[in-house]
């Protein structure tokens, strides 16, 4: 795919001649990130893949990569590329790059070398920093952002997703009978996975770690946790608004 993406799809030709002037995290040491977790990459001859291999994972190994890369961009992009992947302007917006090899490419020339221009380092490589499980985490993370105003025309039906969880939560801490809830959670943990199923991502393509997911995750397994589940829409509807 060549082109913008609802006018903010960013080539790497364009995002070249933008990091002269934007990116500004030279100074910023790489910080290390715990991919342990995370099943091995087979890489031919020791080279890293040049297409990020977690894309098609399984549902539950594409949660803790999405998990690890969250982590990782929070403490090595988010300085320049902005919390959750939204820029701010002042550095390319992640989320837009090219949702193909073309764009993989680009992503993982950068991330190993960084980007010098006259001598100043704009952004600093971090290829002997960090391993490639990292990288194509990071590169995961990016590709799950919702896309802008994903949440608009769900926020009211959250919101009251939100309050009722809540109020259960708040009975069952209090001593209340959790499998009264039992039927009642299930009901809601689904509706919250087709919502999440139906948000798209900015990036195009791809599952999106959408707060509807993480809440419907907080549900799941024999004590489902009502008031997380809550709160993580609580603080992504707050975030989104």
């Amino acid at each position: 795919m060549t082109g913008l993406h609802h006018s903010k799809r960013l080539l790497p030709v364009i995002l070249i001649g933008l990091a002269g002037a934007a990116f500004a995290h030279g100074d910023v040491a790489p910080q290390p990130v715990n991919t342990d977790a995370l099943p091995d990459l087979e890489s031919a001859g020791g080279e890293w893949l040049m297409e990020n291999p977690y894309r098609e994972a399984e549902d539950d190994v594409w949660q803790q990569v999405v998990a690890v890369g969250e982590s990782g961009y929070t403490q090595n992009c988010a300085r320049c590329h902005g919390l959750g992947a939204v820029s701010g302007g002042l550095a390319p917006d992640l989320r837009y790059l090219e949702p193909n090899e073309f764009g993989d490419e680009w992503y993982l020339e950068r991330f190993i070398n960084g980007y010098t221009q006259d001598g100043t380092t704009k952004m600093p490589g971090f290829g002997e920093v960090l391993d490639e499980k990292a990288a194509w985490a990071i590169k995961t993370y990016v590709e799950s952002r919702p896309e802008d105003g994903a949440y608009d025309s769900l926020n009211a039906r959250l919101t009251e997703i939100r309050d009722r969880l809540a109020e259960i939560g708040t009975e069952v801490q209090g001593g209340g009978d959790a499998a009264q809830f039992t039927d009642e959670t299930a009901t809601i943990r689904d509706e919250l996975s087709t919502m999440s199923a139906e948000i798209p991502t900015a990036y195009g393509e791809g599952r999106t770690d959408s707060i509807a997911l993480r809440a419907a995750n907080a549900l799941t397994g024999d004590a489902p946790a009502h008031r997380a589940a809550a709160e993580t829409l609580t603080i992504g509807l707050s975030a989104a608004n």
